[in-house]
């Protein structure tokens, strides 16, 4: 897994969701190879889905499909205003490997700025087929 974008790498990283190291960061690149998207998030339920500028398909992130009857999103917006986004997805570990925690963070196309949006625990198993739905 290859991270494109440092600066949203760094972020995940130093968030640290839930107090546990993030092992993997993957960036979001939809079907149709965009990297920009509008995003929006429910920071109650752990959930966060995507929207390519490019070709408008939308993408739940991680397990967020299976939360969908009961999140409220809100679209994501940059404090300077902006609401496009590259966007990282930080994993954390069991000591299986198996998943434990998920983080979305986002950096703004506008002004660059970067932030963890939201964040979650995962408490199932097995989860490990999450890093490929970032």
């Amino acid at each position: 897994m290859t991270v494109h974008d440092p600066l949203l790498a760094d972020c995940l990283r130093d968030h640290q969701a839930g107090g546990y190291p993030v092992a993997h960061v993957v960036d979001s690149v939809c079907v149709c190879g965009g990297r920009e998207f509008r995003v929006a998030v429910d920071d109650t339920q752990g959930w966060a889905e995507r929207f390519c500028v490019a070709c408008e398909e939308i993408t739940a992130i991680a397990d967020s499909a299976e939360h969908w009857d009961h999140a409220e999103p809100g679209e994501c917006e940059c404090p300077c205003g902006g609401g496009t986004f590259a966007v990282a997805v930080g994993f954390a570990e069991y000591a299986d490997g198996e998943v434990r925690w998920i983080s979305v963070g986002l950096r703004c196309l506008t002004d660059d700025a970067v932030g963890v949006y939201t964040d979650w625990k995962i408490d199932y198993g097995p989860s490990r087929h999450l890093l490929d739905h970032a």
